[in-house]
């Protein structure tokens, strides 16, 4: 029997953890202080089994198990984007519905969060002695850059060997580089529309979207004439300031943005076929020319790829006109072989070509862990303990705080390929079964990682 198999016992009392847990609305930027109720919430439940602590900064924490030999981490956040549009259930509770566990965080990240502090229980309770100090590390700002991590690292060491609980089964050794940019003008140019409004998180695809319009009865007929021969879902709306048209997509995350379809993308291909560029002013303009509905960067000259990490991608996630203000932002996740330099270059050329501003919110370099590396050679034997089966070493576009750990670290987990998460969408969840195996193997790892000579 893996000694994986030990955390089934606590199966009832985490999930009624689980539910609390999910309960806090913990977005960072938004509500702060439920991200500070999260991690208030892990360390007083580590008190109550008995282990030891630590706030470090005032978005990050550890608990820890041992005081020798090697540091193993395995990192986790609590905060999670915003619950968007269209769930069926209270997207902050823990629903279970036809053998799936339902709920904002519960994919990403606060179902893995909670089963690696249960975990650390399981080891403490079943008297085993490691050789290792093995820490469960917490942050509430991963969805938001992962500062977090920069200044818990600055207080903290890194550590020997780590995962992250926080992208697929089975091992991550490569992740795309990350950038944030947005472009805006120094005022508002449209003639025609007078707000544009769509996105919440630039690392999920929209699926709202809403442009106002001063229009004539003329536009109105041209754009319904459009939108009925296009592939976007509208609505159109009469009000005293003028005609609203309502885009309504899928989300999905960035880091696979073909998956969703953008409603801010949509909506602003069929407002650029009925009117001119000054009309519509020139961030969308520019969207419409540059990306469109792509997200492969070809139009911005940036379609590439490499084997060892797959596609660029593009995601147009926030776009904000009203009064003076206009921009747009954008997450490009670039491959690992590719440098970023280049792909910020050839972007802020395109869209100086527009007269566009151009500022770099965040820049992620990517990660790379070779696969004959000791880590991956413990976690592949912890996976196959578990499940019989050997681990599949991939690459992924998503980032993880894996990138924060200088090549000693690597995603691990929660989610298996096969499962429909929903991640960044609504109604996210993961089929109970799959998040039980997913806390045997974590448990698995862990124990191996602690007992490691």
């Amino acid at each position: 029997m893996a000694f994986g198999e030990t955390i089934l016992k606590y199966k009832e009392e985490l999930f009624r953890d689980l539910d609390t847990l999910l309960s806090i609305e913990s977005i960072d930027g938004e509500k702060d202080e439920e991200c500070d109720r999260a991690l208030r919430f892990i360390l007083e439940r580590a008190e109550d089994f008995g282990l030891l602590c630590e706030r470090v900064t005032d978005k990050s924490a550890h608990v820890q198990l041992g005081g020798e030999g090697k540091l193993c981490g395995v990192l986790s956040h609590l905060d999670v984007v915003p619950a968007g549009n269209n769930w069926s259930v209270n997207p902050f509770a823990l629903t279970e519905r036809d053998g799936r566990l339902m709920g904002r965080g519960i994919a990403d990240d606060k179902g893995a969060a909670l089963v690696n502090l249960y975990c650390l229980r399981a080891l403490r309770e079943s008297g085993i002695q490691g050789k290792n100090t093995l820490r469960a590390i917490y942050g509430t700002g991963e969805e938001t850059g992962m500062e977090d991590m920069d200044g818990y690292f600055d207080k903290m060491p890194l550590p020997d060997l780590a995962f992250t609980p926080d992208s697929e089964y089975g091992i991550c050794c490569a992740e795309k580089g990350i950038i944030h940019i947005e472009v805006s003008t120094i005022v508002n140019n449209a003639n025609v529309l007078t707000q544009f409004h769509s996105g919440k998180a630039i690392n999920a695809v929209p699926d709202m979207a809403y442009v106002m319009l001063d229009s004539s009865s003329y536009d109105e007929q041209l754009l319904m004439r459009l939108a009925d021969a296009g592939t976007g879902n509208f609505e159109f709306n009469y009000t005293i300031d003028g005609l609203m048209i309502i885009s309504r997509g899928k989300a999905a995350h960035a880091c696979e943005p073909h998956k969703g379809q953008n409603a801010a993308a949509e909506l602003i291909d069929l407002i650029t076929n009925a009117y001119e560029a000054h009309d519509i002013g020139s961030i969308c303009s520019f969207i419409d020319y540059a990306i469109n509905k792509e997200t492969n960067g070809r139009s911005l000259g940036l379609k590439m790829s490499d084997s060892a990490s797959g596609a660029l991608t593009v995601n147009l996630g926030i776009v904000h006109i009203e009064g003076e203000t206009a921009k747009a932002q954008f997450d490009i996740r670039y491959p690992v072989t590719v440098s970023g330099e280049s792909v910020i270059k050839q972007f802020s050329r395109v869209a100086e070509n527009s007269c566009l501003r151009v500022e770099i919110l965040h820049h992620e370099p990517p990660l790379y862990v070779e696969r004959e590396s000791e880590l991956i050679s413990i976690l592949s034997e912890a996976y196959e303990a578990v499940t019989g089966e050997k681990p599949l070493i991939y690459s992924t576009g998503g980032g993880t705080y894996a990138r924060k750990l200088g090549g000693r670290g690597v995603a691990f987990g929660p989610n298996f390929m096969n499962d429909e998460i929903n991640m960044h969408n609504a109604d996210e969840s993961v089929d109970k079964e799959n998040f039980l195996r997913h806390c045997q193997i974590c448990l698995e790892a862990m124990y191996r990682l602690y007992t490691l000579e």
